[in-house]
This record gives structure tokens, C-alpha cells and sequence, in this order.
């Protein structure tokens, strides 16, 4: 008898090797829930009062940014960022105005906010 040959014919796997490109993608530093209530009760305080009217918020790499706008189509009046980097100097939170100076920075959101606030008491004549 014959022998009979066979050549088998399959699907080789191939795991691709690591490579360094593909990094795990960082994180985010973006403001907690509790920041955002914060946050979000003087905006709302701002727009009753006719001062705001917009924002966006930005997640970047190293900070996160809470922008407040008057109009929508123009740059930010402010902006109250986070940076944990600077959180055993400075103090992590900051506002900073149109023109970018830093208005306030510390260490609690509520008493980095106190400068905003003031623009809400005004004089009655």
C-alpha cells in the first residue's frame, strides 16, 4: 500500500510583542462631584445675576479647567482650574482672569472661590 502524505493546513496565532507606542494612555485629572457642586452653585448664582451665561469644562493630562464664559463666542472671563501637581505648594486651585493672571490660589476650593463671589455683592443706590 501507498503511504499517503498530508500536510496539515492551519491558523497559526501570532501575538503581537509588546511595544513601547502603546502605552497605557494617562490619566485625567478631572474635578470630583463634590468640586463640581461647588463650582456649580456660584455659577448658577452668576447666571441669576445676569454676569454668566456659558461655560465649558476641559480634562486635560495635568489639570482640569472649569471656564466661565459671558458669551459663548468669546474667550473665557475666568477660569478656575485644578492642578494636583501643586497641591503640597501652592495649593492645587487657582482662578485666573481674561488676561491670565492668577486672581487667587490655595489650598480649599470654597476660599479660592471667595474672590468670584464678590462680584455679586454690589451697592443698591
Amino acid at each position: 500500500m501507498g503511504r499517503i502524505a498530508r500536510k496539515s493546513v492551519g491558523m497559526t496565532l501570532h501575538t503581537p510583542a509588546p511595544s513601547n507606542s502603546r502605552e497605557m494612555p494617562s490619566p485625567q485629572v478631572a474635578f470630583h462631584r463634590t468640586e463640581l457642586a461647588v463650582i456649580l452653585s456660584l455659577y448658577g448664582r452668576m447666571v441669576a445675576a445676569g454676569e454668566w451665561r456659558d461655560y465649558g469644562i476641559s480634562c486635560l493630562r495635568e489639570v482640569a479647567v472649569f471656564a466661565v464664559f459671558r458669551r459663548t463666542a468669546e474667550n473665557p472671563l475666568y477660569r478656575i482650574e485644578k492642578r494636583p501637581k501643586l497641591r503640597g505648594r501652592q495649593g492645587m486651585y487657582a482662578v485666573i482672569g481674561i488676561d491670565g493672571q492668577v486672581l487667587r490660589r490655595g489650598h480649599d476650593l470654597k476660599s479660592v472661590l471667595r474672590i468670584l463671589e464678590r462680584k455679586l455683592i454690589r451697592a443698591v443706590e
